[in-house]
């Protein structure tokens, strides 16, 4: 004989357990990001403002930087991303563990803000994958905990039964994440004035 709940579902408590525990991991991932900072311009002065003591990121759990990106689980870049220091940001993020999540922190990580040039990556999103983009040029330290609050809320939201939302997104043989068709395309409507990958 079966026995079916007041709620009219058979599957009632296998469903409200998984969404229990799924409730419970978020909250702990949520309120306990350890950041790997990578600052290389001004926006990295306001995120120091922001995990200093007027703003205190130790309300969110994320006191403890990490600058061993094997202990840490979200990557924030804050400012400009040379080509230079791009395969130094993949290979810090290809070392993080999962879960682990990206914040694009100021205009220049963004979208390359207003240098428009050759030796700039015109967006990190062309080299690692982003969760939140903060905008500003930089950005104060109210808009990078309003990121991390989206953050938090994109964390609790997700579930663990998800296996895509895990899956590590590898370079190709020519050490891209996107085609550079798609890079193009990514880029046009901001007007840059050089090939992204530099491929052609």
């Amino acid at each position: 004989m079966k026995t079916v709940s007041p709620h009219g579902s058979e599957n009632w408590l296998t469903t409200k357990m998984t969404s229990l525990v799924d409730w419970g991991v978020n909250w702990g991932r949520a309120n306990s990001l350890w950041p790997m900072p990578f600052g290389t311009a001004c926006c990295a002065i306001e995120f120091m403002a922001t995990a200093a003591s007027r703003f205190d990121l130790a309300r969110f759990g994320m006191e403890r930087m990490s600058f061993s990106p094997r202990q840490a689980d979200v990557l924030i870049c804050a400012g400009r991303l040379p080509f230079k220091l791009a395969p130094v940001i993949r290979r810090i993020y290809d070392q993080m563990p999962q879960p682990k999540w990206v914040i694009s922190m100021g205009a220049c990580a963004s979208s390359g803000g207003i240098f428009d040039n050759y030796a700039m990556v015109q967006g990190i999103d062309t080299v690692v994958p982003v969760d939140v983009y903060v905008p500003g040029c930089p950005p104060r330290p109210e808009g990078l905990l309003y990121g991390i609050g989206l953050l938090q809320k994109k964390i609790k939201g997700e579930t663990f039964r998800d296996a895509a939302i895990r899956e590590e997104h590898p370079l190709d043989r020519r050490g891209l994440s996107m085609a550079p068709e798609r890079i193009d395309e990514l880029s046009e409507p901001f007007g840059n004035s050089v090939h992204q990958t530099r491929s052609a």
